[in-house]
């Protein structure tokens, strides 16, 4: 006879297929358990929104040796402006990237039109994917199953993100399986916290009586007290019988710690996620000169590796041999994340004028501000000509 078990207790493979990770807590931690912390929402938010907000552009060569944008080249619609028909370019690349760090990979047919070319993303639900590794080439196939279909897309027909972190350098590890210990904590942390707040933030106590009670009067002294201690009526005042007195239980040092271990746990989901702690709201070592610091961590260490990625993947898909040849790139705009306050954009903005790098009307397209018609001289404007000065005169000297 085949051995049967209650879903009840289910085993961890079988939690690993739905998308959930048991923490040796006994929390299954799913992404919608995940998204329940505050620190882990805040981590994802964080790095799929600004992935979505950062302007992505199509660059040619340009006459002058340098390059510019390609806002008619067809791959630069799809990654500038819209995905589909009824998604943003944008919106896409936050959804992927969240998929990617909660599921571990974020996944897009790319429908290519009757000249081969990508003509839209679709995306694909991350846990209908199955990516598998061709023996004969190495290459990666995905194979997608949606109800009772199955298909199998190139890896040139994907758009594929995933987290650094890798155990085969194709398929990533989500942070929210990686770190599901973590976050199991932060769930029981704060599972513990409403029970306590519950029974009017005091811990437990014991009910004791002189006599032994038959356990329809336990029961009905037990269902009193908790009436009139817990809930809405925590603070209320209870009425004992048959002899009782209550000895309420003291905090325990773990107890007493509880708000330094929540505080250790955000830390924790920040290294988890790579972002700064300031970033999840955690501000206990924060100065003003650090934050400042922050602000460029951010984008060199935990947005680089994701901006990359996207490029990467952007590339595979969308550029053509021809492309290639061409040196069309994708690249991302990241200076609005670089740039610093008013007075350090100003210091920056004079150092590269004086240098002759920058023309004055590049230095207003970075504030935002119109051209001007004599604007395009490299010019130091610090330094003045001679034409203004008043001309020179031959000094005579006087008859011996």
């Amino acid at each position: 006879m085949p051995e049967q078990r209650s879903l009840a207790d289910p085993e961890p493979w079988l939690l690993e297929l739905f998308g959930a990770s048991p923490a040796t807590s006994g929390v299954a931690v799913t992404p919608l358990a995940a998204l329940s912390v505050p620190a882990v929402r805040t981590a994802v938010e964080l790095l799929a929104g600004v992935l979505g907000t950062l302007p992505c552009k199509a660059y040619q060569p340009a006459d002058n040796g340098g390059r510019e944008p390609a806002p008619d080249h067809p791959v630069h619609a799809l990654v500038h402006r819209d995905a589909n028909d009824w998604t943003s370019a944008g919106a896409l690349r936050s959804q992927l990237t969240i998929d990617a760090l909660l599921q571990g990979g974020g996944f897009a047919y790319a429908n290519r039109g009757t000249d081969k070319r990508v003509v839209e993303f679709i995306r694909l639900t991350p846990t209908a994917v199955t990516v598998e590794i061709d023996e004969r080439t190495g290459e990666p196939v995905y194979r997608y199953r949606e109800n009772t279909t199955e298909k199998l897309y190139s890896f040139r027909d994907v758009l594929h993100v995933r987290p650094l972190a890798s155990l085969n350098g194709i398929t990533g590890q989500a942070p929210v399986k990686t770190a599901r210990e973590a976050i199991a904590l932060c769930i029981v942390a704060e599972q513990y916290m409403a029970k306590l707040m519950a029974s009017g933030g005091r811990p437990s106590g014991i009910l004791s009586f002189p006599q032994k009670l038959g356990a329809e009067v336990a029961k009905r002294i037990k269902a009193s007290w908790q009436a009139a201690t817990s809930g809405a009526a925590s603070g209320g005042t209870a009425v004992l019988e048959e002899g009782g007195t209550f000895t309420p239980l003291a905090f325990t040092s773990v107890d007493a710690q509880f708000a330094e271990m929540r505080a250790f746990q955000i830390v924790e989901i920040a290294r988890a996620f790579n972002v700064p702690p300031t970033f999840l709201a955690d501000f206990s070592r924060a100065t003003w000169s650090n934050i400042t610091e922050a602000n460029r961590q951010l984008v060199t260490f935990s947005l680089m590796p994701w901006i990359r990625g996207w490029e990467a993947a952007y590339r595979r898909v969308l550029l053509t041999e021809e492309d290639r040849l061409a040196q069309i790139s994708i690249e991302f705009v990241v200076d609005g994340l670089l740039q610093g306050n008013a007075s350090e954009r100003a210091t920056a903005i004079s150092q590269f004028r004086s240098a002759g790098v920058m023309t004055a009307n590049e230095a207003r397209r970075l504030e935002n501000l119109p051209a001007m018609p004599d604007g395009d001289k490299l010019e130091n404007p610090f330094t003045t000509s001679g034409k203004s000065a008043s001309p020179k005169t031959e000094e005579t000297k006087p008859d011996a």
